[in-house]
């Protein structure tokens, strides 16, 4: 089929965080997909606080400036699926009387008011139902998602003087988990960590569905910036000294590094934790059977994920099986789990971004 007839226009994944901008094109070939484009920018201090633009006129310049310097094919596409900050979006699972879908929509209105901290009307909310694996059920276990309008209304209008168009604006996890799930399905709860440069987001999925998330100022940085106040060296040492070593306690040096950190994963540990027994103690309010509804593997992504020793030191004191992610579970034929121009290490880093490119080429 001729392109112009295509009613189904080609995007690319765009993931926008507080201090980096990541662009990433999938390609169909032979009924395969591949890596098409993809481009990481950084973004100065200051133009997103916390999921919030605070300088939209700088960060128009960023995103153009990072369509100009995609690496591979080029853009020939203006529309994208763009990311929503995690830390600004309320996610939660609520039960429902069974109804009709036309009775439903109204109805979750009015029942996310009493979950979510905002007014009604200033947010823009979405939910799916949730499918149970059993048979007779009660209630209806429904996804809620809202984020502030002010938020998504600023990230629209800064795409738009851009020159680009969005067909799909979703939250991080959605994203991610898209991603990281084989096929999109899991038969028990999966923990997913995304550990990011400046915050760390804790994401529960089970079945076709989220089911929990919830983010930590814990990061990446927080591991660096521990090695440089307890070794006395810059941040660049630092980040030498974490990557060469990270929780492998290899010669004196190695030992003073893990040393430098244990404050930090001791902080992490815990987090991790109280976060499993939240889930844990409020996992029957859904239409699970209680052997589904224990946490039964972490997978780690995210640029702080490549910390070495770190899956292995979870595992270790959670007594739960620990693993990286495969961003590109969805994308490459197993075993693949790279290609050339991204390998796996550095593919952590892109996970929200890959996720949200796989939108852009199987959106419907």
């Amino acid at each position: 089929m001729l392109k112009f007839l295509n009613l189904k226009p080609e995007a690319f994944g765009m993931d926008i965080s507080d201090l980096s901008l990541k662009i990433i094109k999938l390609k169909k070939k032979r009924g395969n997909l591949g890596l098409s484009s993809f481009s990481k920018e950084p973004i100065p201090p200051g133009i997103i606080e916390k999921g919030k633009i605070a300088n939209q006129e700088k960060l128009v310049k960023i995103i153009e400036n990072s369509l100009k310097k995609v690496k591979g094919e080029r853009l020939n596409t203006k529309y994208v699926v763009v990311s929503l900050p995690e830390e600004k979006s309320f996610l939660q699972v609520i039960k429902m009387p069974i109804m009709k879908e036309e009775e439903l929509k109204e109805a979750v209105k009015f029942e996310a008011e009493n979950y979510i901290p905002l007014a009604i009307n200033t947010v823009y909310l979405d939910f799916q139902v949730i499918p149970s694996p059993r048979k007779q059920i009660d209630h209806l276990d429904v996804l809620i998602a809202a984020l502030p309008k002010t938020i998504i209304d600023s990230y629209v209008s800064c795409l738009k003087k851009a020159g680009l168009q969005a067909i799909a604006l979703e939250i991080e996890s959605s994203a991610i988990t898209r991603a990281l799930i084989k096929n999109e399905i899991s038969p028990f709860p999966v923990l997913i960590i995304d550990l990011g440069a400046n915050s760390t987001s804790f994401i529960i999925f089970q079945g076709s569905s989220l089911r929990f998330t919830s983010s930590i100022a814990v990061s990446a940085q927080e591991f660096t910036k521990a090695i440089s106040h307890t070794l006395g060296v810059d941040e660049k040492e630092a980040v030498r000294l974490k990557l060469k070593y990270g929780l492998q306690k290899e010669k004196e040096e190695g030992v003073l590094v893990f040393e430098a950190l244990i404050s930090a994963l001791t902080d992490l540990t815990e987090q991790v934790r109280r976060h499993l027994n939240f889930y844990h103690t409020h996992a029957s309010q859904e239409n699970l059977p209680t052997e589904e509804k224990q946490v039964k593997k972490i997978l780690l992504c995210g640029g702080g994920s490549n910390l070495k020793g770190l899956a292995e030191f979870l595992s270790l004191e959670l007594k739960i099986p620990v693993e990286l992610g495969n961003p590109w579970t969805n994308i490459l034929k197993e075993p693949l789990r790279e290609v050339p121009e991204l390998p796996f290490e550095k593919s952590l880093g892109y996970t929200t971004t890959l996720g949200l490119a796989l939108r852009g080429i199987k959106h419907d």
